[in-house]
């Protein structure tokens, strides 16, 4: 036990201060995530442009009162921009792992799939390419789900949703 803790200590010392803010960082914009993104912040957005503009006749509609709310909602925006950003990057992070562990782990898939977020555009419209000629040979082969082609898959889809 002691030896873990002494190991744990000697990590964190070793840890530089851009690791420590990073890990500060991902704290807070996942906990800023899940309190801006709840119904209790909309409804206290909602409820501070209420408030805003009842107040507008009190000010009589001046420059100022305008730009009360207009550097406030910039100031917000442009800080949430960050913190939704940092939330989205860690998701698709997590998401692009564990996929990359379902195609390891499966029997017959082509490993380098793994980590095609990495590739070049013109590499990935390579392999769409490929894909789709895949799709193609398998539609013609009668490989397909319900012997159907995919137009006709889509045109029955549409029909059942009463598009």
């Amino acid at each position: 036990m002691k030896t873990q803790k002494e190991k744990a200590k000697l990590r964190e010392e070793s840890r530089d201060f851009f690791c420590l803010a990073s890990d500060a960082f991902r704290i807070f914009a996942r906990r800023s995530s899940a309190v801006l993104g709840s119904a209790w912040a909309f409804g206290i957005a909602i409820l501070v442009i209420v408030i805003w503009g009842l107040t507008g006749p009190a000010f009589h509609y001046s420059n100022t009162w305008q730009l009360i709310i207009n550097t406030g909602t910039t100031i917000v925006t442009f800080l949430m921009v960050f913190l939704i950003q940092n939330t989205q990057n860690r998701d698709s992070k997590a998401a692009h792992l564990k996929l990359d562990e379902i195609i390891r782990a499966l029997k017959g898939a082509r490993n380098e799939l793994i980590d095609l977020e990495k590739l070049a555009d013109k590499d990935l419209t390579s392999l769409e390419k490929q894909f789709e000629r895949v799709r193609k040979k398998a539609e013609r082969n009668g490989n397909n789900p319900g012997g159907m082609r995919r137009a006709d898959r889509i045109e029955s889809a549409s029909k059942g949703k009463g598009i």
